[in-house]
This record gives structure tokens, sequence and C-alpha cells, in this order.
């Protein structure tokens, strides 16, 4: 896992609640229930303050769909 997914995860966890370990870098965020939109606005506001932004409107839920996949966008 690279430093950028475990930051990612980390972020998901503060938002969400839930317990290290329970979010991995493949976790289906969707799927799962884990994120919705409001929940990816949130994320997204929170990645942009170390990262660079992203256009969201531009690309499809399953491009966003797991820590590992939002973390190569930031990369």
């Amino acid at each position: 896992m690279t430093d950028l997914t475990a930051y990612v995860i980390d972020c998901l966890n503060d938002l969400t609640g839930a317990d290290e370990g329970e979010i991995t870098p493949d976790t289906e965020l969707f799927a799962l229930g884990i994120l919705d939109s409001f929940g990816l606005v949130e994320l997204l506001v929170q990645l942009e303050q170390r990262y660079a932004k992203l256009d969201v409107a531009n690309l499809s839920r399953e491009e966003i769909s797991t820590p590992a996949k939002i973390a190569a966008l930031l990369e």
C-alpha cells in the first residue's frame, strides 16, 4: 500500500468512523455503503487541503470506487 493510499484510508476512517483495518485499498466504498455523494464531497474537501483538486464531474463512480483508485488519481 502506498503512503497516498494509506492517507486516503485514514481520511475515510475519520469521516466514517470506521475501525482501523475495516477499509482496505480495494474496499468498494459505494457498493458497501461506506461512502455516498455527500461523503464523497467531504472526502474531496479533506484531500484537496493536501493534494490536487480532483475533477469528479468527469469521473465515473467506478473510477473512484476504492481508496486505491482515488489515490491513483491524486498521483
